[in-house]
């Protein structure tokens, strides 16, 4: 026995017998006997959860009689809201600068233009810089997105046109309204009638769907030498008094335009000018008048009358226009005078041009050839009225004359 006993104690020292013998803990049979005591421990917390799980979630079989079943029903949910509450206030994944950079990121990325719109001598004209293979157009802002689109909003025209009664009024009326109508917005009609506002007129403007301003020039008839001066004196007042901003136009009823002159008049910076062609009053030819250009200067003047040679500018009344804040903005300009820009009354017939022209600018430097290079005639003066066109004495137009014919 004594020899068992020494030949166990080296390989056990940890352990003691009762007879006092130490026995080692890192012996085979004790690292089962720990084991089993771990593995019976996760058994009974094992059972115990699947008890309670089976218990709260789980009616494995029937209740019995007298048992509160509701109260097992709201246990459940009062217990699958708190897990599901739990479960909502665990952060997933990575930290709140890493959610919004990487997963919640949303971009589009189209072709990258670089485009704008810049002005040479024939206008504005669309230029692509350069066309690389991606844009940033981003729902959040980003230094990548590198897109610039210049455009110049259009200037307002102030078309002034003077009228007065007569057999062909309402036709050279609704011509121009339907001309103005095709010109492209903005643009104000300022309509300017002597001594009343007529409803016929009115009714006219309506229709066209042109916005317009009727006005009225109240001059006495007796003191007036070319009714047309004092009615654009009239619309020249008002755009001075109401102060309102875009290029002031002439435009008589019974002239012809081209829709390609309006779009030409927009690029205006002071005063503009362009050659009219005009019949004479035998009608038997055509003459032109107005600016000779170089470019879009100003170097001369058409002209094939010797009885207006004397005209310092040989310009047409719808052969020019020009700036509206000349007439209330002269330090802009710098006008060497504030006193009021108006059409004379006192100077000899076909001279009202060139005196009105004299008081907006100095010389030709100051004006612009429209289109460049005045090569296009946009502008006709037919001289349609004829001299023996009148009504018949007491006849008064109380309505329309329109009459159906029928059909046979």
């Amino acid at each position: 026995m004594a020899s068992i006993r020494r030949t166990l104690s080296p390989a056990y020292p940890d352990r003691v017998y009762p007879n006092g013998i130490p026995f080692s803990t890192s012996s085979p049979s004790s690292k089962l006997l720990s084991n089993a005591k771990y593995s019976s421990t996760f058994s009974s917390f094992a059972v115990g959860v699947r008890r309670f799980i089976s218990g709260a979630f789980l009616l494995r079989h029937p209740p019995r009689k007298g048992s509160n079943v509701w109260r097992r029903a709201f246990f459940r949910c009062c217990v699958f809201f708190l897990l599901g509450f739990l479960l909502g206030m665990m952060p997933f994944g990575h930290d709140g600068d890493d959610i919004r950079r990487h997963d919640f990121s949303f971009e589009i990325k189209p072709p990258h233009v670089n485009a704008q719109f810049e002005k040479d001598t024939h206008g504005l004209v669309w230029r692509e810089d350069s066309v690389v293979d991606s844009v940033n157009l981003s729902v959040k802002p980003s230094p990548e997105v590198n897109l610039s689109l210049t455009s110049v909003p259009k200037r307002q025209l102030i078309v002034v046109t003077p009228t007065y009664n007569r057999p062909l009024q309402a036709y050279f009326l609704n011509r121009l309204g339907q001309a103005l109508k095709l010109a492209n917005p903005p643009l104000l009609w300022i309509v300017v009638e002597m001594n009343s506002a007529s409803m016929e007129t009115a009714e006219i403007l309506r229709k066209t769907g042109v916005m317009y301003r009727h006005l009225v020039c109240t001059k006495n008839m007796t003191d007036v030498k070319d009714r047309g001066v004092h009615q654009r004196n009239v619309a020249l007042q008002h755009i001075e008094h109401h102060k309102l901003d875009g290029i002031v136009y002439f435009a008589d009823d019974d002239n012809i335009y081209s829709l390609e002159l309006f779009d030409s008049m927009r690029d205006i910076s002071r005063f503009g000018t362009w050659p009219v062609a005009m019949l004479t009053q035998n009608k038997n030819k055509a003459i032109l008048e107005g600016p000779v250009c170089n470019g879009s200067q100003v170097i001369g003047w058409h002209t094939n009358e010797k009885s207006k040679r004397l005209r310092r500018f040989h310009v047409d009344m719808s052969g020019f226009a020009f700036n509206s804040t000349i007439l209330w903005d002269p330090k802009r300009w710098r006008r060497p005078t504030s006193k009021p820009i108006r059409q004379l009354d006192t100077v000899k017939e076909g001279f009202q041009e060139t005196t009105f022209i004299e008081q907006v600018v100095e010389d030709e430097s100051q004006m612009e050839g429209v289109p460049t290079g005045c090569s296009k005639v946009m502008n006709w003066h037919l001289h349609l009225e004829f001299p023996n066109s009148f009504y018949p004495s007491g006849w008064v137009f109380q309505k329309n004359l329109d009459y159906v014919l029928p059909i046979k």
